[in-house]
């Protein structure tokens, strides 16, 4: 047995349920089999720090797709993988409207993207007047809301991102291409086939 300690995919997936599964959370997401493990060890180490369960406790509210509170590991692994280099940009750009939909009506609308411009902005340590927010928020409004109506539906939103692709610079985390050498103590005992 001790020549499995530290795989996962050897004794352990056995006792996965099936979407938890790495082979297939390879095959429904752009990561390998290799990445799904360090991401294991990676989630492991997360879902220990509060209480030892495997699971993360409402962490992010669009990671908790079953809106049950917390997150196991094949949920954290499918959230993740839209911000891979090798996921397409329809996810990317899906995954961007539901981060600003803030009130998941299906629209993104006005004070949702004053809200998203303000955090943007406390993020890099910015600040701007009250009159330069409105301003962002109104010019963008323009420029998004085709119809009119006065909220971005998820096609308008499409077409603006289309538009100004810098708005998903931020949808995709190069080092997720490189997760197993952030745990290579891990993928050096792996015993499964990296299938991508």
């Amino acid at each position: 047995m001790d020549a499995f300690k530290g795989c996962f995919c050897s004794t352990k997936t056995s006792k996965l349920p099936r979407d938890e599964d790495p082979i297939i959370l390879a095959s429904e997401t752009p990561f390998t089999v290799n990445e799904i493990e360090a991401l294991h060890d990676l989630f492991k180490k997360l879902s220990s720090t509060i209480v030892d369960d495997d699971l993360i406790h409402k962490v992010f509210d669009l990671f908790d797709a079953k809106h049950n509170g917390v997150i196991k590991f094949g949920g954290f692994v499918r959230s993740l993988s839209v911000f891979h280099p090798n996921a397409s940009e329809e996810d990317k750009i899906t995954f961007a409207f539901r981060l600003y939909d803030l009130r998941q009506t299906g629209y993104i609308e006005r004070v949702e993207l004053k809200e998203m411009v303000l955090a943007i902005l406390s993020e890099l340590d910015s600040t701007l007047t009250d009159d330069a927010v409105d301003s962002i928020v109104d010019k963008t409004m323009i420029e998004a809301d085709l119809n009119g109506d006065g909220r971005i539906d998820p096609e308008e939103w499409k077409d603006f991102v289309t538009k100004n692709p810098s708005l998903l610079k931020n949808m995709t985390l190069p080092y997720l291409k490189e997760l197993t050498l952030a745990f290579p103590s891990f993928v050096l005992n792996t015993e499964v086939p990296d299938y991508k």
